[in-house]
């Protein structure tokens, strides 16, 4: 037996829906999580991290939090509504302990924007899907099922 050789790294595998895609979706949703709670509780988080409005930023990050979400586990409709309903959670979580930190506030309207955020989230995955498969590439993640 000759061998395998790995093969050179390419950005479509990381749509795979493979053990290994999943892994690195998992660390970077982590990551993500970390990052994001922290300027969320940070009585005054950089600068650099404001995108001008708060509502764009909640967006942001429930966005990111969707789609790395999505990917670090098999893709079905019961998947994406207990993701949809933990990030919800999550937000609401960060809400209540503003509400504890000095300088910070809870904010209803940032449910929202954190509701917009995880739909806009599983769109942008549900469109990176689909041109994955009209290019008729087989790495695309498997559709929901």
């Amino acid at each position: 037996m000759t061998p395998r050789t790995p093969s050179p790294w390419r950005p479509a595998r990381l749509f795979a829906g493979d053990d290994h895609a999943r892994r690195v979706w998992r660390v970077l949703l982590l990551l993500l999580l970390v990052v994001i709670t922290w300027l969320a509780l940070a009585p005054h988080p950089p600068q650099e991290a404001n995108l001008g409005w708060d509502k764009l930023n909640h967006m942001a990050a429930f966005t990111a939090l969707a789609f790395a979400g999505a990917l670090a586990r098999t893709l079905c409709k019961r998947h994406l509504a207990t993701l949809s309903a933990t990030l919800m959670l999550f937000g609401a979580w960060i809400e209540i302990a503003q509400s504890f930190v000095p300088g910070r506030s809870a904010d209803g309207q940032d449910l929202v924007a954190d509701a917009v955020g995880i739909v806009l989230g599983l769109l942008i995955l549900w469109g990176v899907n689909r041109a994955i498969r009209a290019l008729g590439r087989p790495s695309g993640p498997r559709p929901i099922a």
